[in-house]
């Protein structure tokens, strides 16, 4: 039996059914390196990047020692982001599936707290949410987390560097000390150690070295003048002209100036960072995932937790500052068998940083003088969708066959100009072919949506950030 299979593990047979069922045909190496510990009850301390099957190496172990009749919270999985809680939460839903009844609980700051206690006065077998808003249930004594057996501290690094560590030592304060803490961090710095030895009792330490698949990732280095920067990554995008990219800035203030100047340029371009309410973010992704904006312009905290599906290429605007960075950031593209393209922009003085990305992956890049880059006959094409907010979601029962009804109904609009939709708890996103937009959006307005009339809108534009004074990280 491989030392990768599933069934090396001392998992119950029906979720080992549900693994193959699931696709998970043998584990990745943070999984091979961390689950025999982490089933054993251990505490971990884990260097590992989204993407690298994490989720997984904390939900098997946590799953397995749930008892289903007890809707105590047993399990504590926090969380940086809401979009990473979110994204746990739905990995665990599936995972939990071969036993039924396990109750997840996602609790998240941006969005009304009164739902959350009606879910949790039903019981929580797993919660998962963001240190702000679980401290905040613990002042109203709306979660007890008396009964916990598993903490997950997910992307630590993250909730560092935003500064959770007061509300992660206050959050940990309420759970047992007999505990399994499990801690996943994306980079190692000093401070994680710290906050290891504060909180895990003789951790087994796991790093799974990250690195570059050649056979699928091209990686592109640019040299050019600093002030030449945002020319540069215009004349780029033109030229690639990718169908969705990433664009990575390192401050708040960049992605602002970036994005900007992408619409001037006549790219669809929208920007994330955390000067963005819950709604607009929201809203921003939304728009990315549908290919109704083509490139998203983003600082690292924002876009932790974002997943896209076959993206096909990253854009360095900012160098990162350390070589786990970049490497978690290109990770993002080059996936699950698709190709990816990742492009960094280097001042003439960041010379320095792409000698450390080589030596990190033991070869040497080459790069090209960006001036010499031929300026692109074609420009980037638009986006290919719109975005339509319904005001109505899962809580009103809406369902996606729903809106495709209406649309493909009384709307009379054709099934293949209708893309992605989403349906949140109070609002459906649908993206429709841009030539039709205007013609749905009449339609769904004077119309109705089973047998209901919403409002909808049609999403444009960057949304208003709360605060333009700062230029910090998020």
């Amino acid at each position: 039996m491989s030392t990768r299979s599933f069934d090396s593990l001392k998992l119950a047979p029906a979720q080992l059914q549900n693994l193959a069922d699931l696709g998970y045909r043998e584990m990745t190496d943070i999984q091979a390196a961390a689950l025999p510990a982490a089933m054993a009850g251990e505490d971990l301390i884990a260097q590992a990047k989204t993407g690298s099957g994490k989720t997984a190496t904390f939900a098997l172990p946590l799953l397995s020692k749930l008892n289903p009749r007890d809707f105590g919270t047993q399990a504590l999985v926090l969380c940086p982001t809401r979009e990473l809680a979110a994204q746990v939460a739905s990995e665990m839903r599936r995972l939990a599936r071969y036993q039924q009844n396990i109750k997840v609980v996602v609790l998240c700051g941006g969005q009304s707290i009164g739902p959350q206690i009606g879910s949790l006065e039903h019981g929580a077998h797993i919660v998962v949410g963001t240190p702000g808003r679980i401290k905040d249930h613990l002042r109203k004594e709306t979660l007890s987390l008396g009964r916990v057996s598993t903490l997950v501290l997910d992307e630590a690094d993250r909730m560092l560097e935003m500064g959770f560590i007061d509300d992660i030592s206050a959050i940990i304060d309420h759970t047992p000390q007999t505990r399994q803490t499990l801690l996943f961090s994306a980079t190692y710095p000093d401070d994680i150690n710290a906050l290891s030895q504060r909180f895990q009792k003789s951790p087994r330490e796991i790093s799974v070295t990250a690195f570059v698949d050649d056979s699928l990732l091209e990686q592109q280095f640019f040299i050019c003048q600093r002030n030449e920067k945002l020319s540069g990554l215009e004349k780029l995008l033109h030229r690639i002209r990718p169908d969705s990219a990433i664009v990575f800035c390192n401050t708040k203030e960049s992605t602002r100036e970036v994005c900007e100047r992408l619409l001037e340029s006549g790219i669809d371009a929208l920007s994330l960072n955390g000067d963005l309410e819950q709604r607009d973010r929201d809203q921003v992704l939304v728009q990315f995932r549908q290919q109704s904006c083509r490139v998203l312009v983003a600082t690292d905290v924002a876009a932790r937790g974002l997943d896209i599906d076959g993206l096909p290429a990253v854009f360095n605007y900012d160098t990162p500052r350390d070589v786990e960075t970049y490497v978690h950031r290109i990770g993002r593209t080059g996936r699950a068998g698709q190709p990816g393209l990742a492009v960094t922009l280097l001042a003439e003085n960041e010379r320095h940083r792409l000698d450390a990305i080589s030596a990190y992956q033991g070869k040497e890049l080459a790069f090209e003088v960006l001036a010499a880059v031929p300026t692109a006959k074609q420009h980037m094409p638009r986006a290919a969708y719109a975005t339509l907010a319904i005001a109505g979601g899962r809580k009103d029962k809406v369902r996606p066959g729903d809106i495709l009804g209406a649309l493909t109904g009384e709307a009379g609009i054709d099934g293949k100009a209708v893309g992605r939709i989403d349906i949140m708890d109070h609002v459906a996103y649908v993206a429709v072919d841009n030539d039709l937009a205007g013609q749905a959006l009449n339609r769904l307005t004077n119309g109705k949506i089973k047998g209901r009339k919403f409002k909808v809108r049609k999403l444009k534009g960057q949304p208003r950030a709360r605060s333009r004074g700062s230029t910090g990280r998020r």
